[in-house]
Order: structure tokens, then sequence, then C-alpha cells
């Protein structure tokens, strides 16, 4: 295995409260921070200028495999992921069949192992089928490898059945990760409910179909004593909710996604279907309350709710298409040009929310440069400017809406287990 020697980058490894040049050797897969007088390395990168940080972690990936392999991949994923400077991702469980069984697990990880060239963490369903039924057999399915719940897809409307899985997740202390939509609400709704959904002549989407959703997980977990992940939070009411039941005490978490960070419903003003997501992008305000949530601590977590769907699909009228962003490959480059660079977010706070944070929620040994850590690595040019190529992207799908957009900030490198997957727009070890 290949000895390297990260030469006077910047360090940011929020997880250990670093944030120093300094340089950084990878040997035998792991980080030495303490290296030997006599080790010499096979290769010195010259890190000048650049961030290393942990690996980023993602902790809501659509890999479309198994059933829907036209869209994406877990080889093409995880090319996409490495792109992004995504070391470790999670795999949402809503593929064809649904990841509800061992078998389902063990197709994943199997899968994975041969195909992938990150770490892929599965999920699993909380219910058969995703049906919003029958719980699945979480003891068995987290022996298998699950590394958490959820039916992210459909959302689990009926309150009893998520009041049992979250006692039942107590058993095991594992985290339950749930899609928000009151489904009666948001019936028919393609985007954000409002003014300009009423001259575009699109059926809305409330806001309140999210956040009444969010209060009643708030309560269950209150009550249960589960810990419950809230995916994608986009509004601003969520997000007081969350804060609100964060400061009793409430073992509730939150992600938000680049896209609801940088856009708002004006997106949509064209009938770009690249732009349609669920939830919806929100207006402006609904945007600069997820930034305040970030900033205070309410939303820990930055995940991208990566969705790759066919070219042919996205051609659709906006009212048929379906919903979904890929995201990981702009996600740094999205965020470093509009948080870090007007100064509202600092690098170290960025990283931390995507490294540190989701490792400790998904209770991963990830997400830092710790010495003797698995040498997951991302070098990132946080002054590249570069114009996003739909034609140079590694996923399958390009449903990308800053296709053709100028952003700052770029992944240069990006290491999985000490070993150089991904450099300079180029996956370097295809067979990994």
């Amino acid at each position: 295995m290949t000895t390297y020697l990260l030469q006077g980058g910047r360090i940011l490894d929020p997880a250990n409260q670093r944030d120093e040049t300094a340089d950084l050797w990878l040997v035998e897969g792991r980080i030495a921070t303490r290296p030997t007088a006599s080790l010499q390395p096979d290769e010195v990168l010259d890190c000048r200028g650049l961030i290393v940080a942990p690996g980023l972690i993602d902790m809501h990936v659509h890999l479309r495999e198994p059933g829907r392999e036209d869209k994406e991949t877990i080889a093409s994923g995880t090319r996409a992921a490495a792109a992004g400077g995504f070391t470790s991702v999670c795999a949402i469980p809503n593929t064809t069949p649904v990841i509800d069984s061992q078998t389902g697990i063990k197709f994943i990880t199997s899968r994975s192992q041969t195909d992938a060239v990150v770490n892929v963490f599965p999920y699993a369903a909380v219910t058969k089928g995703q049906k919003g039924e029958e719980l699945t057999e979480f003891g068995d399915l987290l022996q298998a490898g699950a590394v958490g719940f959820t039916d992210d897809g459909r959302p689990i409307m009926n309150n009893q059945v998520m009041r049992r899985a979250l006692e039942y997740s107590v058993t095991f202390d594992t985290l339950i990760l749930d899609h928000c939509e009151d489904l009666n609400l948001a019936e028919g709704g393609v985007m954000r409910e409002g003014e300009l959904a009423t001259r575009l002549g699109l059926r809305g989407w409330p806001s309140v179909a999210e956040s009444i959703q969010v209060a009643r997980d708030a309560e269950l977990s209150e009550f249960t004593g589960g810990r419950i992940h809230v995916m994608h939070v986009s509004t601003r009411a969520s997000v007081e909710i969350i804060r609100q039941a964060r400061a009793r005490g409430v073992r509730i978490s939150c992600e938000v996604t680049p896209h609801h960070l940088a856009l708002t419903v004006e997106a949509c003003r064209t009938y770009s279907t690249n732009a349609k997501c669920n939830p919806p992008i929100g207006p402006e305000s609904d945007r600069l309350a997820l930034i305040e949530g970030l900033l205070d601590g309410t939303i820990e977590v930055i995940a991208t709710d990566h969705a790759p769907h066919t070219e042919m699909e996205k051609d659709l009228m906006f009212t048929d298409a379906p919903n979904g962003i890929i995201g990981m490959e702009t996600a740094f480059g999205v965020l470093n040009t509009v948080l870090v660079r007007p100064g509202l977010m600092t690098l170290p706070d960025l990283i931390s929310r995507m490294t540190a944070n989701p490792a400790r929620l998904l209770r991963i040994d990830k997400g830092t440069l710790s010495d003797g850590a698995d040498a997951d690595v991302a070098l990132l040019d946080h002054e590249q400017v570069w114009t996003v190529d739909p034609e140079r992207l590694h996923s399958k799908a390009r449903n990308c809406p800053w296709n053709g957009q100028q952003l700052v900030g770029r992944p240069v490198a990006t290491f999985v287990g000490g070993e150089l997957i991904y450099r300079d727009g180029r996956i370097l070890d295809p067979a990994r």
C-alpha cells in the first residue's frame, strides 16, 4: 500500500478541534500523526493552499440499486461521491425490492465490496415494503449491517406505527430517520404553496405538511425516548419545533440539503424540473431560517439527498416529472459559495456538519483525522472557480439545478482507506 505525505495543507479536523497548517501522513491505510523518523513516503502531495479534511460523510443518498440501475448504481453513485469529496455514504432503502431484510442488507454490502469506491453504509426500512404497517426486524437488520432505519420516500403516516418503531428502536438505541410529510395536506402539490405557485398554475405543497409531522415526531421521541432524525428539513416552523424540542432534551436531530440552503422557490419560475424536489424549495424566509438553524446548532448535519433520475423522466412536464436533485459532486462548491465566501459560516463549521456530526449520529468510526483512524481524507480547494458541466459528472443522472453555473470551491483529491481514489476530475481506482 502506498505511503502518502500530504504536505503543508490546512488541516481541518473538527472532531479533534484541530485547525492548523501541518503535514499529514497516510500509512498502511491509517492516519499517522506521529510517524517514525525513518519513514519515507512513496508519494508527496503539495497541499499548500488546500484544505485537508476528513472524508465527507453523506447521510442521505439514493443509489437506486437494486431495481433502477438506469438511474444510478452503487458503482456510478459512489464515483460521484468520491468526486464530491465524500468517502462514506448512507444508502436509502427505497429500492426495488425495498431493503427490509437481511438478504437486502447483504446484497448492498456484497455489491459495495465489489463495485463501490467509497464506504457504503446501508439503512433498512422501518416497515416491511415501506408500507407503513408492519415493523421490520430491527435486531436482525442491525446484525446484518444496517446503521439506521428509514422509510424515506414514503412517510410513516400512522402515529401508532411510528410510536412502536421508536419504542422498538430504544431496545437497540438505533436511529430512526423520518421523511416528514403529511400526505393528506401535501396531496397533489408539486412546488411550495404560495403566490408563485398560483401564478404558475401549479398546485402548492403547504409548509405545514412538513412541520406538523416534525411536531409529531418530536412529541413521540420525547414520549418514547427514541432517537429520531428529521430528513431534509426545509421550513422555518420545522427548525423552530426542533430547536425547542432539543432545548427540552428531546433526542431529535435533523439535516438540511445544499439545495434548500442555496435556492428559493424562484428556481421553479421557469418550470425547471431540476428544481423540483420533495420537500419543495421554499421562500427566502425559510432559506434564512435554515442557515440560522445551522449556525446555532439546531441543524447538525448537511446531507445531499442525492436523488438521480433519467433525463427522459425529468424532461416531462413539471407536474409529471419525479422529485429529486443530484448533489454529491456539487455539494462542497455550492456550500462554500453560498455560506462560506459571504461570511455566513466558517470552513471548520461547514466541515463539522459534513464529517464529525454525521459520524457521531450514525455511531460510525469515521469523520476524523485522529492518529490511527481510517485514512479517509478529502483535499479541498476552496478557491477554485469552476463551471458545472453535466457531461463531466460521474453520476449517471444530470438532474442538477447548477448545470452551467459557476461555483467556487471543489474537491481535488479523495482518499479512501489510504488509497487515492479521485484526483483532478478522474477516478483512479475503479477496481477497488
